[in-house]
């Protein structure tokens, strides 16, 4: 007698048997009791969702191996998203009262974000492959402006730093120029953009490096035209002497939070169209506006890394099959290298859970986590008059050398002209580089 209750002789009406979908313990079937589950929140069906997320409780502990955690991620999410609709009420009481389910990040101070960064090349590999294209790009200028995109509140800047010190010819002036990062999209820092900018002043004139810092204010998923505008404010008041300055522009995990969909713009009354050829159409996409205007800047170069991934269907079900088969990655990466008791595993793993919950349970401006394939920003890249440059051997050289102080899984492949990170054989986070075409 099979006395699994998981294995019923007769199926709740509606529920995914065994027999379809195989062991309960397996990643597949997890990732089909996730499908089955999305879609019966989809189609209001409160009851095989409670039953389906009553096996996925069971089957998938927050403490379990790495699908049980990553299932567990898209539990809480689905739940999450169950809740906003108000169509399961008895969904929403469970988000409320299971501790389980509910998301702590952790606030980082300077030094621990440094040290959680460090622990494995998911962003070490974007700032190894940008520092070395862009001292490369700098070389003859006397100073460089470098426009700070990324979500890691520079961290990529002091090794940067430490680079120029090190020129052979005597360090450039630095003037850095940083977008905010909004303040509760993970990792979170403890202090602000200022105290930030004090500390990187500090370090830079103890590697006799001049540093000026400016930060533009956090933006709005729909304020990045005015982000724009306020880096062009902000050319034009370090332009006092820019004669032999170089201008890069660092876009490090920041751009996926512009909205990717085409749909009417709305163009701020501060900014002029012609500055930024931009479509006499009332209708068009965000993400292109947006490179188009980075591009009338006349950049030096123009980094762009970014996780290898798509995360925007508007179909609920396309957006949770991509994301599984991409978070799996950090998820088995973890147990690599951290303790299940650890706290830098928790404040990784919830970070991971927030972005989970971000894809699955948000929608409109709330959903930032929209990431798009290496392919598609390629091409949006090309569209917006920027041209591929190939990394030298010395930038391939520099990141084989940052690898080799992880975990054996991780792996460097080229793809034309471009670097990707990969985990076991799969794609995880791409480097590219641009100039004006």
């Amino acid at each position: 007698m099979n006395k699994n209750p998981l294995h019923q002789t007769r199926p709740w009406p509606g529920f995914p048997t065994s027999k379809s979908l195989g062991s309960f313990g397996d990643a597949n079937c997890m990732e089909q009791l996730l499908v089955h589950c999305a879609n019966a929140i989809e189609s209001n069906d409160a009851t095989l969702a409670q039953q389906i997320l009553w096996v996925l409780n069971n089957i998938a502990p927050p403490d379990g191996d790495s699908n049980q955690r990553l299932t567990c991620g898209f539990l809480r999410a689905l739940i999450a998203r169950a809740g906003k609709t108000g169509s399961c009420k008895l969904l929403t009481a469970m988000a409320n009262s299971n501790p389980n389910l509910s998301i702590h990040t952790h606030k980082f101070s300077v030094i621990e974000l440094a040290s959680f960064i460090d622990l494995t090349p998911w962003h070490r590999f974007g700032f190894s492959a940008a520092n070395a294209a862009i001292l490369e790009a700098i070389e003859g200028y006397s100073s460089v402006h470098i426009i700070d995109l990324s979500s890691t509140h520079c961290m990529q800047i002091p090794t940067l730093i430490d680079a120029i010190a090190n020129r052979p010819e005597g360090p450039q002036f630095i003037k850095l120029t940083v977008a905010g990062a909004t303040a509760d999209i993970p990792p979170m820092l403890d202090l602000s953009y200022e105290e930030l900018g004090s500390k990187l002043v500090n370090f830079a004139r103890s590697r006799n490096v001049g540093l000026e810092f400016r930060v533009i204010p956090s933006t709005s998923s729909d304020g990045f035209l005015s982000l724009i505008e306020q880096i062009r404010v902000q050319q034009l008041v370090f332009a006092e002497d820019s004669k032999g300055e170089a201008l890069v522009i660092n876009c490090h995990m920041m751009l996926h939070n512009i909205p990717e969909e085409t749909h009417s713009v709305v163009i701020p009354d501060n900014i002029n169209p012609t500055l930024y050829a931009f479509e006499s159409s009332s209708t068009s996409s965000l993400r292109n506006m947006f490179l188009k205007a980075l591009r009338s800047l006349s950049p030096t170069i123009v980094v762009l890394v970014d996780e290898d991934a798509d995360f925007t269907s508007n179909n609920l079900v396309c957006r949770l099959r991509s994301a599984f088969n991409f978070l799996w990655i950090p998820y088995d990466a973890v147990d690599t290298f951290l303790r299940r008791e650890s706290k830098q595993r928790q404040w990784y793993e919830a970070d991971l859970c927030w972005k989970i919950e971000n894809v699955i349970a948000q929608e409109g401006v709330q959903r930032v986590e929209r990431l798009e394939t290496k392919s598609r920003w390629v091409q949006r890249m090309r569209n917006a008059s920027l041209k591929g440059i190939p990394f030298s051997e010395d930038a391939v050289l520099e990141v084989k050398n940052m690898l080799d102080e992880h975990a054996a899984g991780w792996g460097l492949k080229k793809e034309d002209d471009d670097l990707v990170l990969t985990w076991k054989g799969h794609n995880v986070v791409f480097a590219t580089a641009w100039v004006p075409a």
